[in-house]
């Protein structure tokens, strides 16, 4: 990564990063994820709110994936004393932005959606897992999945749809 961290940025220790040969689909080498830890290392949206990076990477068949994980502190419970969806979303959309920009293309959302199933809680810790499912033309489709990490319950799951911008 050749950037430094911005002040309070919170990352795993030691993130997996890892990648396959080469993305013939779309001709870039993803050798290195250069592109995708810069995005990472100036998110101040996802450091504000203590999201940590655990993995990120192109799987065998050239599409992204990655994880991440959070845990629900008291500024982020709602007057129900649960987790404030907003704050579920944003960690998907952090998770979903990390995988649909592994594969080395500029991507931004183009659309999203997400069903909660049950809820998070103040303490829980949560982790979310992206993978890209389909990447056609210069869009795409990626999943995530938000589970609570003490029990594996499913919290939500989330649709992203991307658009990779023109160079």
């Amino acid at each position: 990564m050749s950037g430094e961290l911005p002040a309070g940025r919170q990352l795993d220790q030691n993130p997996r990063v890892e990648t396959g040969e080469t993305a013939a689909w779309h001709d870039v080498a993803v050798s290195d994820l250069d592109h995708v830890m810069e995005m990472w290392a100036a998110d101040r949206a996802s450091a504000a709110l203590g999201i940590e990076l655990l993995d990120v990477g192109v799987s065998d068949d050239g599409l992204g994936r990655a994880s991440t994980r959070m845990t629900i502190g008291p500024s982020q419970v709602n007057g129900h004393d649960i987790a404030h969806g907003g704050y579920l979303f944003t960690l998907a959309d952090s998770t979903f932005a990390l995988a649909c920009n592994a594969t080395g293309r500029t991507t931004v959302a183009a659309g999203a959606s997400i069903d909660f199933v049950a809820a998070g809680r103040l303490g829980d810790t949560l982790t979310a897992t992206a993978t890209e499912r389909a990447s056609y033309g210069r869009s795409g489709i990626t999943d995530v999945t938000v589970r609570r990490e003490s029990d594996g319950a499913l919290i939500a799951e989330f649709r992203g749809r991307s658009r990779a911008l023109r160079s």
